[in-house]
């Protein structure tokens, strides 16, 4: 079975945040249809990293990349995203756990948000007061 895919968030209250981690992972799912993927959620949204983990693992992932989606380098990408790596790998020794940079680091997404930003004709929000 090839690599597993945890597409890692900071995870919120609000159900409709979840939204675009959940389209990058169905997108995922139609282009590579053999490569399992999850979300996972750091805090107040389930699944955590453990348990999509260990749904993984269960379904016969025998690797895991865990990808950060992540602008920057703060806190819980350099203090805590390594920990808990470390407590899955612990916790599956037989199945090699890498811990990617942080999507914000890849030069393909600064270029698309670049072009986002430059668009003649911003997007709005609905009810906001701009």
């Amino acid at each position: 079975m090839p690599q597993a895919i945890i597409l890692l968030a900071h995870g919120s209250r609000d159900p409709q945040w979840r939204e675009p981690v959940e389209a990058v992972a169905r997108r995922i799912a139609r282009q590579a249809p053999d490569r399992p993927v999850r979300c996972a959620y750091l805090e107040l949204a389930e699944p955590d990293l453990q348990t999509a983990a260990a749904e993984l693992v269960a379904e016969g992932s025998t690797a895991l990349q865990v990808l950060p989606l992540f602008l920057g380098m703060g806190h819980h990408v350099r203090e805590d995203l390594p920990r808990r790596v470390a407590q899955l790998q612990a916790r599956f020794p037989l199945v090699p756990v890498a811990l990617r940079r942080p999507v914000g680091q890849h030069e393909a997404l600064l270029d698309a948000l670049t072009r986002i930003a430059l668009q003649d004709e911003p997007d709005s929000v609905a009810g906001a007061d701009l």
